[in-house]
């Protein structure tokens, strides 16, 4: 992957490549020029103009530019892979200088995405059988509530009686078992379809029942920051992110809580997949930069997709937020998200280093080369040793260490 990631320029790379489709017929121009009029009309040495041309030609050989600019950003992918980054092309990494809005998903991204059950309120039945109602609905999602549900049931059957799942996005699963219907989900959408669920008082996330027309109880979950999130939060904000925002399908108060703990500039809270799309819509209007989206769930690929650069969690991402995103971190570590960075800016600053040095040569040279002054070993020198001290000043970028 990081190999076809050259196939995506940046755009740098793109203008150089405009840049030589003018600039390459333009010194041909110029040599023919310089090898014809200055004989005809100054009745000067055909063979010296026509030297002189020749070694204007070697030196304006763009070389060091179409070399070494594709090899700064392809070194630079490497780097970042080294550092368990995966950026799947240059664009993506010169993207990623310029965050002006960083925009994050909670669970798994912020958080281990380790949820375990700390406290259940059963209705009409004791609170191991309440947990095994939800486990038997609960049992073929993979989302993390759900496994962490399963988790902590005792005794559950190996076989559920073949319940058909029916999972609802952002909202929760149901299913049939026994004759019976088995509801497992989140208070609104409880509401919306009749029930009248228990007030949610304590921080954490809820996963309320029912079976049938009853209300059975709630089981609440809880989630832990990862241990390098408040680091990472003070990182990025010191590399000159203006505002970090927490996009959640989680309530409100939970989502505010952990908002208030990280000092994140905004959070919203009780979010559906398309709704996540539309409020990053209105962060990127407001952006004065490019926004970043960090997610790791199948709920989030549509934003990852929408937003200027996705950045998905490797590890324990799914396959569709990883296939969707511009960049992949390989473990997890929001910290990471500083690390990228760093090697995005060190890149910027390598190529523009080559552009700068190339051209300003160059110039001298060809002036040098025009009026008689710079010989055909001075023309090698501008062009393949040029050539080489760029190549050698981006492969700096391999030695970044991890």
């Amino acid at each position: 992957m990081v190999e076809q990631a050259s196939r995506h320029k940046a755009p740098t790379e793109k203008f150089i490549t405009r840049f030589a489709r003018v600039y390459t017929p333009a010194v041909v121009v110029i040599a023919l020029i310089l090898a014809v009029l200055p004989p005809l009309l100054l009745n000067a040495s055909f063979s010296e103009w026509t030297y002189r041309a020749l070694v204007f030609l070697v030196i304006s050989c763009p070389c060091a530019l179409m070399l070494s600019i594709p090899l700064g950003f392809f070194s630079g992918i490497g780097a970042a892979s080294k550092r368990g980054i995966l950026v799947k092309g240059g664009n993506h990494l010169e993207s990623l200088q310029r965050i002006d809005t960083l925009v994050l998903d909670k669970t798994g991204t912020l958080t281990k995405g380790n949820f375990e059950v700390v406290a259940i309120q059963a209705h009409t039945m004791t609170k191991q059988e309440l947990l095994q109602v939800a486990a038997r609905v609960e049992r073929q999602s993979n989302h993390p509530i759900a496994t962490s549900i399963v988790r902590a049931v005792d005794g559950l059957p190996s076989k559920d009686g073949g319940i058909h799942l029916s999972e609802i996005a952002g909202k929760g699963v149901s299913g049939e078992y026994d004759g019976r219907l088995l509801r497992a989900g989140n208070a609104e959408w409880l509401k919306e379809l009749g029930f009248t669920p228990d007030k949610e008082t304590e921080i954490g996330t809820y996963v309320h029942i029912t079976q049938d027309q009853d209300y059975l109880g709630w089981i609440r979950i809880a989630d832990q920051l990862k241990t390098t999130t408040m680091e990472a939060i003070i990182q990025l904000k010191k590399r000159g992110i203006r505002r970090i925002v927490m996009l959640t399908g989680d309530r409100k108060q939970t989502a505010e809580a952990i908002g208030k703990q990280l000092d994140l500039d905004h959070v919203i809270a009780n979010l559906l997949p398309h709704q996540k799309v539309e409020a990053l819509e209105e962060l990127m209007k407001t952006a004065k930069g490019k926004t970043a989206f960090v997610g790791d769930g199948i709920n989030d690929a549509p934003v990852l997709t929408r937003a200027d650069v996705g950045i998905a969690m490797g590890g324990i991402g799914s396959d569709v937020a990883i296939e969707a995103a511009d960049v992949v971190l390989m473990t997890d570590e929001p910290k990471q998200l500083a690390d990228a960075m760093d090697v995005a800016r060190t890149t910027r600053k390598i190529v523009y280093q080559n552009i700068y040095f190339a051209l300003g040569i160059k110039a001298i040279f060809l002036l040098l080369g025009a009026f008689g002054i710079a010989t055909m070993w001075e023309a090698v020198f501008a062009d393949v040793g040029v050539t080489m001290l760029a190549v050698l000043n981006a492969m700096r970028l391999l030695k970044i260490r991890a």
